[in-house]
């Protein structure tokens, strides 16, 4: 597994010498924790016959409830963008993602928005395509063929739901189950590797299910029916590959009971490949040590069980790091008000501590990310907890964030994935006496205690062996580590990776994923190395300091460039007076490649089919939307769940709404045809200046009319105004946001002005229905002549040009989802300065704040205003705004002189 050493012994001996000299010279001023931290890499611990319970497996993606939604636009908007993320993601000798997981949808929201139903009735032909999951998956596969691929249900379709709720809908899961399988096998040539038929985070498995749906799975012979679309030569191929697929059991998240089941059931643990549960490192530890209630995860990954055979056990669902890493470093969350760097309790730091410790404590070797890409509008629940952000598909910006590095520490230096059948693929082996965690907490964990926590993978073969090291506290952490009973061949030299902040005056990433010492083993056989604060280091027998793919840096962030497109909806333009349209035809689209052959290949599909008719640039929170031909053969925008569908489960349970546009838009007028084809009924919203919430009245202001021509204005859900106009077919509503006044059109006549006291000043667009068949076509986001159409930059508070004195609380553990990337920075201290420097006529203080704070403010050092109020404000919004500026780059500082004041983010005016 090593590759060829490069140095001789002399220059080894000098070049580790100067390695650690460095080291201890660049190290910061800590305390030294305890005594050194002795591991002994025992090859007789390397267990090569444990081909499932501790092969290291890496990393999984979950894709589910939108979080994907806007990767199918990066990469029709920006292929090369979107297949680079590809590469990095999926790609290379040492992939770092080797799962996708895909929660199917019901059309409602089970988190942070709705993901498509691939079947909305019993008698509708199943559309994997409409659900971007089983795409990316496909494009994964073109980099990595060995992927694997997982589905599970959480709600499902009215139709499943109505038969399973009088106890016999057994067969209506297990259709939509197989038709969505095999509708994937026919799109993208892959067949799923893993079905958990239970529900996400039950609490109670549902055991009896489990098997029969093992059985029918096994036992299923029906695949010529002409529902799938399969040839004769795919229908032998999908047999064969659909009754291989391997049961997962059980997504728990609050209770851990599927582990002491399969111990306990031998029918069940024979049907059973692997065992997942969220959102905890621990296993079990009631009874006696002999009882299966006790250790039962870790019973099963080891084998040390009745029947003497080892499962997979997975970290099934997990969180990914908490907000950007780029800002988390300049919190003062250490002692004495230092900065905890790229660590802290929800920091990437604190996600390798979940992964070390809960396979220390419960042997899972597979953690995934829900989400590893969040690709949906800001401001939904759970915003800012993944890897890589990619929300601006129009401008193909993405941001890896440095939870990238720290978990490529785990996935860069060992072989990862799933072992063959003759166990010949050569995955590393975890090894549990060699891998250890004395971090505090069982899911947002502590390491600041100082105590050591690591992990082992060795090469079956034992020739090689990584050991991941993360020190999470202010102390110093030192490490003996010796190799005993391994082959390491002649040169046992041992290369040692870091990944932390960087040092006063080095560039942010100057200290991520690098060569940080060689070192030789002493007399004794021991390795010795002081791992830093605040940081993670491999230590590793391979050799990878010359490895081009090991250095690789990661892409960096492109500017976040704001929606402002000509009037086909497709091309920048800035100099007209359109931000946005759509009229969903999408001629101006080209056609898409996707992988297909199990990854062999890619095919060019047209845009609609490419994405099951799923629309440009909308994120949906709630209902299907979806693109389909209207009575005259034209494009329009359905919103299809209606009477017949509406009663599915869902976590946030709202009337259907979808969001579309860019949360820098602040004057505009936003209009849109509406129709209503449901006899039933209807209703249909329009609303603008939306930034955060899930629900159509989270639109700052939005408008409501339905076919009998009843309308309402409402203020974030609050009626008004109400009135109404002639009955009608369809309408064109309209809403213009200008400062303080709001207008509401029908059909180009207002119905309704309305000055807001204490205006909601920007955000995107809100349609929303009622849960009937409605049509929406036309869509368009216009300027207002002689107002500022949008922000040109969001600056968060913790942005390292962003200059603070006085006394300062800046947090980011913990930080709520609806502050911009979780960080606050919060003063009440009467003196207390804030400069930021940007370019444009205007600057806007974003925070949820009281109003008691009272400003003095300075541009470029002269005073600008003298005992300046501030408006109590909901998060997200302005609670201060300076404006009239010359067009040219600026420093303003904002004292404050009395009251408190919460600092998220600065949001800039461009002389445009």
């Amino acid at each position: 597994m090593g590759m060829q050493r490069r140095f001789g012994w002399a220059s080894l001996a000098a070049a580790t010498t100067m390695a650690l000299a460095a080291g201890v010279t660049s190290a910061p001023a800590a305390r030294s924790a305890d005594d050194p931290v002795r591991i002994v890499v025992d090859g007789n611990d390397v267990r090569a016959d444990n081909v499932n319970g501790l092969t290291y497996k890496g990393l999984g993606l979950l894709s589910c409830n939108s979080t994907s939604n806007l990767l199918m636009d990066y990469k029709a908007e920006h292929p090369e963008r979107y297949w680079q993320l590809i590469a990095v993601l999926f790609g290379g000798r040492n992939p770092l993602i080797n799962h996708v997981k895909v929660e199917m949808g019901s059309d409602t929201n089970t988190s942070t928005g709705a993901d498509p139903a691939t079947m909305r009735t019993a008698d509708e032909l199943a559309d994997a395509s409409r659900s971007p999951g089983f795409q990316l998956a496909a494009d994964a596969k073109t980099v990595n063929p060995k992927l694997k691929v997982s589905i599970l249900r959480w709600v499902m379709p009215q139709w499943v739901q109505t038969e399973w709720n009088k106890g016999t809908g057994t067969d209506e899961m297990y259709k939509w189950y197989k038709e969505t399988i095999l509708d994937a096998y026919q799109k993208y040539g892959y067949m799923v590797d893993y079905v958990n038929p239970d529900t996400n985070e039950t609490t109670k498995p549902d055991i009896s299910f489990v098997k029969w749906y093992k059985n029918a799975l096994v036992n299923d012979t029906d695949f010529a029916d002409s529902r799938y679309g399969l040839t004769p030569r795919q229908q032998r191929a999908a047999a064969k590959a659909y009754h291989g697929i391997k049961v997962v059991a059980s997504d728990e998240n609050t209770t851990k009971n599927i582990g002491p089941a399969m111990l306990t059931d031998t029918e069940l643990f024979g049907m059973v490949d692997a065992v997942g549960y969220h959102y905890t490192t621990e296993d079990r530890l009631d009874g006696t040590p002999d009882s299966a209630t006790y250790r039962p995860y870790a019973k099963l990954a080891t084998g040390d069980n009745a029947q003497g055979q080892d499962k997979e056990v997975w970290y099934s669902e997990g969180v990914g790091s908490f907000g950007w890493t780029d800002y988390r470093v300049a919190n003062t969350e250490g002692p004495g008000g230092a900065s905890t760097g790229i660590g802290g309790v929800q920091s990437a730091l604190d996600i390798a501590n979940r992964s070390v410790k809960s396979y220390a404590n419960s042997r899972r070797t597979h953690y995934i990310f829900q989400p590893a890409v969040g690709a949906f509008y800001e401001g939904a629940q759970y915003s800012h907890k993944e890897l890589v952000s990619a929300r601006d598909p129009w401008s193909g910006s993405i941001h890896y964030d440095a939870a990238v590095y720290v978990m490529q520490h785990f996935t860069q230096f060992a072989r990862t994935g799933w072992e063959n059948d003759t166990n010949t693929a050569g995955i590393w082996r975890t090894v549990p006496e060699a891998s250890y965690s004395g971090v505090s907490g069982t899911e947002n964990v502590d390491g600041s205690n100082g105590a050591p926590s690591y992990m082992t993978l060795a090469d079956p073969k034992k020739r090689d062996f990584s050991t991941i090291a993360v020190n999470d506290s202010d102390m110093t952490k030192s490490y003996r580590i010796k190799a005993e009973n391994m082959d390491l061949g002649d040169d046992p030299t041992m290369e040692v990776w870091e990944t932390r902040a960087a040092d006063p005056g080095q560039a942010y990433d100057a200290n991520f994923k690098h060569l940080a010492a060689e070192l030789y083993p002493d007399g004794d056989g021991y390795y010795g190395y002081t791992v830093k604060p605040r940081s993670i280091v491999t230590f590793t027998t391979l050799d990878r300091g010359h490895d081009k793919a090991t250095r690789q840096r990661l892409p960096g962030t492109a500017a976040r460039t704001v929606l402002d497109t000509d009037a086909s909806g497709k091309r920048h333009d800035t100099r007209d007076s359109v931000l946005y349209a759509d009229d969903f035809g999408y001629r101006e689209e080209r056609p898409v490649a996707v992988g297909t052959d199990n990854g062999a290949r890619t095919v060019s599909r047209s845009y609609l089919t490419s994405r099951g008719n799923q629309p440009r640039y909308l994120v949906d929170q709630t209902g299907a939307w979806e693109v389909g031909k209207d009575a005259d053969g034209d494009n329009v925008l359905y919103q299809y769940l209606d009477q017949s569908m509406k009663d599915t489960g869902a976590w946030n349970r709202n009337t259907p709404n979808t969001t579309v546009g860019d949360f820098r838009w602040e004057n505009y007028k936003a209009s849109v045809d509406v129709s209503f084809p449901d006899p039933q009924g209807g209703l249909a919203t329009l609303g603008v200046r939306q930034q955060k919430g899930m629900a159509a009245t989270d639109a700052a202001y939005s408008l409501g009319i339905g076919p009998a021509g009843n309308w309402t204005f409402f203020r974030y859900g609050t009626a008004l105004r109400t009135g109404t106009v002639a009955a009608s077919e369809g309408y064109r509503l309209a809403v213009e946001a200008r400062g303080a006044t709001v207008t509401a059109y029908v059909d180009g006549q207002a119905v309704v002005t309305y000055e807001d006291p204490a205006p909601v000043t920007g955000g995107r667009v809100k349609l929303g229905t009622d849960f009937h068949r409605t049509a929406f076509d036309d869509l368009r986001v216009e300027k207002v002549a002689g107002y500022t159409p949008y922000a040109t930059a969001l600056i968060d508070n913790m942005d390292r040009s962003v200059a603070y004195d006085g006394t300062w609380s800046r947090n980011a553990a913990l930080g709520d989802a609806m502050n911009w990337y979780r960080t606050t920075s919060t003063s009440g201290t009467a003196g207390a300065t804030v400069t930021v420097p940007f370019r444009g006529t205007g600057i806007d203080v974003i925070g949820g704040n009281d109003g008691s704070a009272v400003l003095d403010v300075s541009v470029d050092g002269r005073p600008a205003a003298v005992d300046a109020r501030t408006t109590a404000t909901d998060k997200r919004q302005v609670t201060y705004s300076l404006r009239g500026l010359p067009d040219a780059r600026h420093r303003v500082t904002f004292t404050l002189r009395s009251g408190k004041l919460v600092l998220d983010a600065f949001t800039t005016i461009s002389g445009e």
